[in-house]
């Protein structure tokens, strides 16, 4: 025999039937209006941006200023670029640098001893901030510097290799520069100034703010000099900045993709002092 629920459902032709489940999920209303917005613009009607009106720029203007001011400057190179003239092959390179330092490198061109004066103190920075790294990864077990600064003089002498710049005609060397006695000279780019980076960076990370104002201020003034006895051109100097933020931006993202933090890296290294294993071999 057939159930009773079945026989009274037979029995009662009137009696209500299960509504079926919806297939569909409601849609949310940011989605529809997605939705509806995308039929509007497939059928032709097209709305102008809001950026596109005055108030709308400004609006960007407000938010926004690097992005536009970089917009600006798109719009401006995109100019001179057709307009400025190239320097003829057989004239010099043209660096605005050295002109805004000629009157520092006539002062020193006639002083040796103040050209001598000045390398010696820049190898005495170079000489500092090499320390500095050292100490960072052999006494206080952070190796990130030390990696960035490995990373980076490797880049810059296959660069050098590369693309070897013609040394400028008034180049001033001196024994007390660094490399010592200019026994070899790599122009592009500046490792005085990518070096002085990395150092400041892992500065500012360990809190010792001054100190990293200080080798910010005395990159500086490594720069001028370095323009002023023509050892770099502008050029060289400004890619050493970018390349400084860079490596030391590359080899944080190395020990993150080691699956450690950059302070569990520096954890891991002073509990296996592996520096100290790979010094005694």
């Amino acid at each position: 025999m057939p159930p009773p629920s079945l026989t009274a459902h037979a029995r009662d032709p009137a009696a209500p039937t299960p509504r079926r489940r919806k297939e569909s999920a409601k849609v949310h209303p940011v989605v529809a209006e997605a939705n509806g917005a995308e039929r509007k613009m497939g059928a032709g009607k097209w709305r102008r941006p809001e950026w596109c009106s005055a108030a709308g720029a400004a609006g960007v203007l407000r938010r926004h200023p690097a992005p536009a001011l970089f917009g600006c400057g798109l719009l401006l190179f995109m100019a001179v670029e057709y307009t400025i003239p190239m320097v003829p092959p057989a004239a010099p390179p043209l660096d605005l640098g050295f002109l805004a330092t000629a009157g520092m490198h006539a002062a020193v061109a006639a002083r040796p001893w103040l050209n001598s004066l000045l390398a010696a103190l820049n190898t005495v920075f170079v000489a500092i901030q090499a320390a500095y790294i050292l100490w960072a990864i052999l006494a206080e077990g952070r190796p990130r510097a030390a990696v960035a600064a490995l990373m980076m003089f490797t880049c810059r002498g296959l660069l050098g290799c590369a693309t070897q710049l013609p040394l400028p005609e008034e180049f001033l060397g001196s024994g007390m520069d660094f490399p010592v006695g200019n026994v070899s000279f790599f122009l592009f780019f500046s490792g005085h100034v990518a070096g002085a980076v990395i150092a400041a960076a892992d500065m500012r990370r360990e809190g010792r703010l001054a100190l990293a104002r200080l080798y910010d201020a005395l990159n500086v003034m490594q720069g001028v000099r370095l323009l002023a006895c023509r050892g770099h051109y502008t050029i060289d100097l400004a890619v050493g900045v970018g390349a400084g933020m860079l490596f030391d931006t590359l080899a944080g993202r190395y020990f993150d993709g080691k699956n450690f933090d950059s302070n569990a890296a520096e954890r891991h290294c002073r509990s296996c002092q592996c520096h100290k294993a790979l010094l005694s071999q």
